[in-house]
């Protein structure tokens, strides 16, 4: 794959670490557990109408997918998926095929065995939910934003849910927050630290509407969030080079939806998806951080030429200090990519 950059300058690109048929899917779910990148679901090609149910195990320190035996998977796409209690992986909501749903399916990664779980009396749950993100505040904890209406509803805002988990009881509870945010689906999020000397965190949602403005979705006070050593100091060395290179925006990108967002650190970095502002070649391959470190966050913009780079419905996964990528469509929207790519910078 080319280098993507100014000529002589700072740069960046994906590199190819892998490739195997079990990873090409896309609107699939990648998380990491354990040291392991687990894949559900998604859909194997454009145009398909009924997701896939299978989960397929990546281990990237060997570079090797296995697909998994567990009977009783979620058949998913448009889902969202967090880790929970350093062995549950938490299937989130998502389109089977037929509707949209909102309920929880577990997969116990000590056991291997897919579990259903039940919503707890006095949960009041969503409509079904697709193209929403699910955010881990804690293990027991996420927060749920935006998601996909009816062609023929037009939605005034979006909805947000905190969502609790017992994984002892194998029961979860919705409860609607009193806040609402744009109508929004296919957007992302991001828990991210404000700046100061007591930073605080709060929760932003990127894209999934025409507005480049982001929306906060939730507010912690400091010290209500656990803080953990950070997971890649190197990759944050190198956005931090990266970005002093740039001339920085307080503008984002408009009209972004069904990309991808890790956050390192004090940095969101977002990728790919596709663009409502273009009717033709809307799939993008460009590259944006998005920098807390100072009081107002800045905008860094990092195209490409390469169109081998293009990606929608992709996911990307923090492990070892370095930043994943795992599957999506390419740039004809409609084939899976089977590649894991590592994001490599150069300043």
């Amino acid at each position: 794959m080319a280098l993507a950059g100014p000529p002589g300058g700072a740069g960046w690109t994906w590199r190819p670490v892998a490739r195997d048929a079990l990873l090409a899917r896309a609107f699939h779910s990648c998380t990491e557990l354990r040291g392991r990148f687990y894949l559900v679901g998604g859909l194997p090609a454009g145009g398909a109408t009924e997701p896939s149910g299978d989960t397929v195990v990546f281990d990237p320190a060997a570079g090797r997918a296995v697909q998994m035996g567990a009977r009783g998977g979620p058949r998913r796409s448009h889902h969202d998926a967090v880790p929970a209690g350093g062995r549950w992986l938490c299937v989130v909501g998502g389109w089977d095929g037929a509707r949209r749903l909102a309920t929880v399916a577990a997969l116990d990664t000590e056991r291997g065995v897919w579990e259903a779980w039940s919503a707890a009396p006095g949960s009041c749950a969503p409509a079904g939910l697709s193209s929403h993100t699910c955010t881990r505040i804690s293990d027991r904890e996420l927060r749920v934003a935006g998601r996909e209406g009816g062609t023929r509803t037009q939605r005034r805002y979006g909805s947000i849910y905190t969502l609790r988990l017992d994984p002892g009881a194998r029961t979860y509870c919705y409860k609607e927050e009193g806040c609402h945010t744009a109508s929004r689906s296919g957007h992302c999020a991001a828990l991210l630290r404000t700046p100061g000397p007591h930073p605080a965190h709060q929760l932003l949602l990127f894209g999934g509407c025409n507005s480049a403005e982001p929306e906060v979705a939730g507010h912690w006070s400091p010290g209500k969030i656990k803080e953990e050593p950070p997971a890649a100091p190197h990759l944050m060395e190198q956005l931090a080079r990266l970005v002093s290179t740039g001339q920085g925006s307080q503008q984002g990108p408009r009209g972004l939806r069904h990309h991808s967002c890790s956050v390192v650190g004090p940095f969101a970095v977002l990728f790919g998806g596709e663009t409502l502002t273009r009717a033709r070649d809307a799939i993008c391959n460009d590259l944006y951080i998005y920098d807390t470190r100072k009081s107002p966050s800045m905008w860094f913009h990092f195209p490409c030429a390469d169109h081998g780079l293009k990606r929608v419905g992709h996911r990307t996964c923090l492990w070892n200090d370095q930043l994943y990528l795992v599957g999506g469509f390419g740039e004809d929207g409609r084939t899976p990519s089977p590649q894991v790519c590592i994001l490599d910078l150069f300043i």
